[in-house]
């Protein structure tokens, strides 16, 4: 429950990294964070959401140096004058880094750590593991080796390192951004438990608006080192132009009742948040028109059967690219199976085809053996049986270099391709090590960094997570190769930098490369990728047109995904409102379908 007390309070806070000439990172901030408050921060990447985080924690000033002004106090306690670990007894934090927080092999001594160096009775120790295990839903990788487990499985140890400890204040930083959608859920599911029945105050940063207009009670929206917007999710996403206008997304629904009442079909007022919101408001209004019946009409359509209503054009940035008269695949998995040493994370009888100029999605649930995919198509790993062949390369038989030729990867992790000195350089050195002249690879990667918008002699590394991935990104693209593989290419990214990141890749595929992109941001997938491989504990569960895929409802099910909003909407529309809205893809189709329907009435 919510007290009206202040459990941390940010008062007129600026900061900036090394010494006052520097940039500010935080330019006067204040910000009160009531006990019990349930906060999301958003914002474009460098705006200083990290940078508020690690005031919120105690990181700065006792860990990170630099030029800080005004005050941050937690549980009443000016953190400047206490110390970093009185900071971390009431507040707890998992970083952006996880690998970076990991302290132990196992799991359990991961837990363990923590509550050994705070002095936790030992007597309490077991049965504090055990609750947290459970409230996580991660009893089953007690005894794994923290190496073993995927991205997605380590961001829940990472809670649960923290919540053992039992804070009064968890603050995340982008904790879902490894994660699927199922799991994301789930993340958020046991924040708002945490919240709600055991009264830890959240802060967490975040890019998924979708998730933060449904959990959080409060929202800050951050820009240039500043608070630029704060209040419920109704209130902050009814901003949705200014929001677009610094580079912060709203929800897909949200995008659909501020687009009927900026054409006057509703009044305006408070957005949908969600797709029961936007089906019971779209239903009220034609309904009201006459246009529409309460129950499922004859002839709509279910989910994965044929569509009752012309499917729409593909938009714009994503036409149909037919394949060139009897190209042969750049790409092709047959019969793959592999399994790691542990017997972890395997795959079994993948088929996969890929031709050039195709943008194919692969999704799934963390571990299902997407990120294994992706480094059988690279060589990195080779298959236990079947065959993987790129650019007519079998990769059993030659060396990762000679792949490397033709194919080239966006690591999930950017910090870990990332090795030179100033972003020129980072971008520059694939073409130098393909034999390109120093001189003549920096004159190309100049245009692919202005491209991105980034500063060409800063270090990558002094650039925030989302501009880091983008440098990684950058690498990849000034290479032009005949097959990129992307391992959740937009991670971390905000809006503006996800839509400059997939247009870019959206073109190399019109030009003709192969593109293979992993991810997890269900919208992104719908909005750019032509078809689907779906994934589910190593095997292939399902291939073909990305929204006929996303539309089956037995198939997402078996893969424990969630469609995108539009296509989970549209199809509860059709079944209770009327067979129009079935296929509609697009924000721009429903709102279209609804004016259709209000006019017919």
């Amino acid at each position: 429950m919510e007290s009206s007390t202040p459990i941390i309070s940010v008062d007129d806070v600026s900061f900036s990294y090394g010494s006052d000439s520097a940039p500010r990172a935080l330019d006067h901030v204040s910000l009160n964070i009531a006990a019990g408050d349930f906060l999301g921060i958003i914002g474009p990447s460098g705006a200083g959401k990290s940078t508020l985080t690690s005031v919120l924690s105690g990181a700065i000033p006792h860990h990170f140096g630099g030029a800080f002004y005004g005050a941050a106090h937690v549980a009443g306690q000016d953190t400047c004058t206490i110390t970093l670990t009185d900071v971390a007894r009431s507040v707890g934090s998992v970083l952006q880094d996880i690998d970076a927080q990991m302290v132990a092999s196992v799991v359990e001594d991961e837990l363990l750590f923590g509550l050994e160096n705070f002095g936790v009775n030992h007597s309490e120790i077991p049965a504090r593991i055990e609750r947290t295990l459970e409230l996580v839903g991660i009893a089953d990788l007690r005894d794994r080796e923290i190496a073993t487990l995927s991205g997605g499985q380590k961001q829940k140890v990472a809670i649960a390192a923290i919540l053992a400890l039992e804070p009064a204040v968890l603050v995340l930083d982008e904790p879902t951004a490894a994660l699927d959608p199922a799991s994301s859920t789930m993340v958020f599911d046991i924040l708002r438990d945490v919240n709600e029945r055991l009264g830890v105050t959240v802060v967490i940063v975040e890019q998924k608006v979708a998730l933060l207009s449904e959990y959080c009670r409060r929202i800050a929206v951050m820009d240039k080192g500043r608070i630029v917007l704060e209040g419920t999710p109704a209130e902050v996403f009814s901003h949705a132009a200014e929001l677009r206008a610094i580079g912060v997304d709203s929800p897909r629904v949200t995008r659909i009742s501020n687009s009927l009442a900026r054409e006057g079909v509703i009044e305006p007022g408070a957005p949908c948040l969600n797709v029961a919101q936007a089906q019971e408001l779209i239903a009220g209004v034609v309904e009201s028109a006459g246009a529409g019946r309460a129950n499922p009409v004859a002839g709509a359509s279910a989910v994965g059967s044929a569509p009752s209503a012309p499917t729409p054009a593909r938009p714009p940035h994503r036409p149909a690219r037919p394949k060139a008269e009897g190209a042969e695949p750049v790409v092709q998995l047959r019969n793959v199976s592999f399994a790691y040493p542990t017997g972890e994370a395997a795959v079994q009888d993948v088929d996969i085809t890929v031709y050039p100029g195709e943008l194919v999605g692969v999704v799934g649930q963390n571990g299902a053996g997407k990120t294994t995919v992706t480094k059988l198509i690279t060589g990195l790993l080779k298959p236990s049986t079947g065959t993987v062949t790129v650019a007519g390369l079998d990769t059993s038989t030659v060396r990762t270099s000679q792949i490397a030729r033709h194919a080239a990867t966006l690591f999930q992790d950017p910090d870990r391709q990332i090795c030179r000195d100033t972003v020129l350089d980072e971008v520059a050195f694939g073409l130098e090590l393909a034999g390109i002249d120093v001189s003549e690879a920096r004159r190309r990667a100049q245009p692919v960094i202005e491209r991105f918008g980034l500063p060409a002699h800063e270090a990558p590394f002094s650039l925030s997570r989302g501009q880091r991935q983008m440098v990684a990104l950058a690498s990849v693209v000034v290479l032009e190769p005949e097959v990129i593989i992307l391992d959740e290419p937009t991670s971390g990214l905000d809006y503006r930098e996800c839509m400059t990141v997939m247009e870019t890749v959206s073109d190399m595929a019109e030009a003709g490369s192969a593109v293979i992109m992993v991810c997890h941001d269900m919208e992104v997938v719908s909005d750019f990728a032509e078809r689907l491989v779906v994934m589910a504990g190593g095997r292939v569960l399902g291939r073909g047109e990305t929204h006929t895929l996303f539309a089956d409802t037995e198939l997402m099910q078996a893969a424990s995904m969630e469609p995108p909003q539009v296509i989970e909407l549209s199809h509860a529309l059709a079944t209770s409102v009327s067979p129009t809205f079935e296929g509609a893809f697009e924000v721009a189709d429903v709102v279209a379908r609804t004016k259709e329907l209000i006019a017919r009435g």
